[in-house]
């Protein structure tokens, strides 16, 4: 009896060892609260002109920044649901390969991949009462996918293609902001601000969904404003834009922002 005892008594010790260990594995790292490296997961509003991006990037580095990293994972007309963000979180994936313009291959490491994952969804998404749903379940999705890999959450709010599209679209992210505790990127608002304002300034390309050159650095300097906290407004990156249109747009950014996140708080950032 004395010696089965002793047997039982140590594989009892292995089994809790074991646990101990699987715990170690696969405790969840602590969301980035400041974020200097992004993941943006969307469609082509975000790669249209050269990419939002680098419009983001360049404002950055204008304001003085230093170590950011950016990268685009994009498809044409995709939604949330398209998209595979485990995969692009994987160890040695997304980023693990770089190419300088001299031609110099490296392959950097990160002690984490990205700080935060900005993610849209198709235009139309978030009111379509069939794709409704599927918004907020990939929201959802892919929000608890990204704090397991230790990023913050980020919606950005795409625009509309009219009044009563804005005010949905902005009640659809604004809801899934809340439920998921993910800053949202106010652009659509910014869209409305902007229009109300300059409506001689065209923000949208010939199709009347994508953005223009306009659009786009309007975009970009929302997510500057928001995402980074920092002010737009005076940044000498004007994207190639006439001067009195990029103050413009840099002003109505950073108080279509400050508005929002006034109101509606910054999530988990």
């Amino acid at each position: 009896m004395h010696t089965r005892s002793v047997i039982l008594l140590l594989a009892g010790v292995a089994v809790m060892s074991a646990c101990s260990t699987r715990s170690l594995k696969t405790a969840v790292p602590t969301p980035s609260t400041e974020i200097k490296s992004l993941l943006w997961v969307g469609n082509s509003f975000f790669y249209y002109n050269n990419s939002m991006h680098d419009h983001a990037a360049r404002l950055m580095v204008a304001s003085g920044a230093a170590g950011l990293r950016n990268s685009s994972a994009t498809i044409s007309g995709s939604s949330l649901k398209w998209h595979d963000v485990e995969a692009y979180l994987r160890p040695n994936g997304v980023g693990s390969v770089s190419i300088s313009i001299k031609e110099e291959v490296s392959f950097p490491t990160h002690d984490k991949l990205f700080d935060g994952v900005m993610m849209m969804d198709c235009s139309q998404c978030p009111v379509l009462p069939k794709l409704q749903p599927l918004f907020h379940e990939y929201i959802a999705k892919h929000s608890a996918t990204a704090r397991k890999h230790g990023a913050a959450p980020i919606l950005f709010m795409s625009w509309a293609y009219g009044s009563e599209m804005t005010a949905k679209v902005a009640a659809e992210y604004i809801k899934a902001g809340k439920q998921n505790h993910a800053l949202v990127v106010p652009v659509g608002l910014a869209f409305a601000n902007a229009i109300a304002e300059r409506p001689d300034l065209d923000l949208y390309a010939v199709d009347r969904r994508h953005p223009s050159l306009m659009g786009t650095y309007l975009a970009a300097c929302t997510v500057v404003a928001s995402v980074y906290k920092t002010n737009p407004i005076g940044a000498t990156y004007t994207a190639g834009l006439p001067d009195d249109v990029a103050a413009f747009l840099q002003r109505v950014a950073w108080d279509t922002s400050q508005t929002f996140h006034a109101k509606e708080g910054r999530g988990g950032l």
